[in-house]
């Protein structure tokens, strides 16, 4: 008999948590509280609630919470604000949503009095790491139970074989085959991985993108969009002050518009193997573009150099589940200072697949000056002389080195 007698799940609904809600009762014989995050994966919740009651789950031992702006806000935002991308491409819109959803599981678990937290990621992904992480940092006597490590269902057959022995509702789409792929969705990004996109040689199918036109298909005429940014976030699109959730949806749908943000990428999993994925950004592939771009007349030159050093090593932090780590927290703050000046706005031109930046200004905290830049006649406020000496200096090491060499 465990000592676990009540477990908070994270709970979609579908085939995958539907079968661990009954696998954790039976084989744990304990009482299960679900969670469900909106996250703005764009599917009805709703439908989860109902086949959580369907398993006997009480109507107060349901939670089902719209996150979508806490997520965006507290999580995506201050990930842009340090220009954040994975092995040089991989905008993390997976890893970041993890960090969210491990703090209310393990929030649940304390208000409901749960000994322990379960989630459906398996044995071989980032995910694991990135949940049991993020509980251990927030509860470190939280217990955990990962039923990909613990049970012998590890098909889509032996799955829908549990289902159907037990009276788990089964989507026809499953039944008949479903999609050939694994998403995961949120505000940030879609996902796919698996089936066709196993072999790294083959071109993704066109019909698998849900959220982005094709370049070749998007409209002809490229369309202009203001962003401004206030300490970094983006606050308003074309004039129009926004919620960060707001921002970032209506960022998707113009993104998706021009066929701007697919992504087809191997990674390196944090557990060893490489990986194949897909992926579509649109809103974040804006957003980084705009982001640098106000950043290079507000920044100082070594902060803005000094942040791009550290950028990679934040990305891994986030990567591999380590947001509630002290260090990730730490250069949180350090990301965040930099950002005070980073106020004004930026004009993209969005146009088949490219997010291409033709303005930017900052009233007051650009350190672009005209009079010193100018080709024309500064009026000596740049005195070229100056030039020769700093050449001198910074060429002595290199002099003394071949002068050594040529005595040789």
């Amino acid at each position: 008999m465990s000592d676990i007698k009540k477990a908070v799940l994270a709970y979609s609904g579908g085939l995958d948590t539907s079968v661990i809600l009954k696998w954790l009762q039976d084989t744990y014989q304990c009482e299960v509280v679900t969670y469900t995050a909106d996250l703005g994966q764009g599917e009805e919740l709703e439908p989860a609630r109902q086949k959580a009651l369907q398993f006997g789950i009480p109507a107060e031992q349901i939670f089902i919470e719209d996150v979508r702006e806490e997520f965006v806000r507290d999580y995506v935002f201050p990930m842009f604000r340090a220009n954040t991308i994975y092995e040089g491409e991989y905008l993390l819109g997976t890893s970041i949503a993890r960090p969210l959803i491990a703090k209310r599981l393990v929030e649940i678990a304390q208000a409901t009095g749960a000994e322990a937290i379960a989630h459906g990621a398996t044995g071989k992904g980032n995910d694991q790491v990135r949940f049991e992480l993020g509980a251990y940092a927030l509860n470190p006597n939280i217990k955990i139970i990962a039923p990909w490590r613990e049970w012998d269902l590890l098909s889509r057959e032996k799955l829908m074989a549990y289902a159907e022995k037990h009276g788990i509702p089964v989507d026809m789409k499953h039944k008949q085959g479903g999609s050939p792929y694994s998403m995961d969705a949120n505000l940030l990004h879609i996902s796919y991985e698996g089936r066709h996109l196993e072999d790294p040689a083959a071109e993704a199918e066109e019909s698998m993108w849900r959220w982005t036109v094709s370049p070749e298909k998007a409209p002809d005429a490229a369309e202009y969009l203001d962003i401004e940014f206030e300490h970094g976030d983006a606050v308003a699109l074309n004039g129009n002050r926004m919620s960060a959730a707001d921002v970032l949806t209506h960022l998707n749908i113009l993104g998706g518009k021009h066929g701007i943000g697919r992504l087809d990428l191997v990674e390196n999993r944090y557990v060893g193997m490489k990986s194949r994925g897909c992926y579509e950004t649109p809103g974040g592939t804006i957003l980084l573009k705009a982001h640098r771009a106000i950043e290079s007349i507000t920044l100082d030159r070594e902060v803005a150099h000094l942040k791009d050093d550290l950028m990679p090593r934040y990305a891994s932090m986030i990567y591999n589940g380590y947001w509630w780590a002290p260090e990730r927290i730490a250069l949180q703050k350090l990301i965040d200072h930099t950002q005070q000046t980073v106020n004004g706005w930026v004009r993209v031109k969005l146009y088949k697949g490219n997010v291409i930046v033709v303005g930017r200004d900052s009233k007051t905290d650009s350190l672009f000056d005209s009079s010193i830049a100018t080709f024309e006649d500064d009026q000596g406020a740049y005195d070229q002389k100056d030039a020769g000496g700093f050449i001198k200096l910074n060429a002595l090491r290199m002099r003394i080195a071949a002068n050594l060499k040529n005595r040789k």
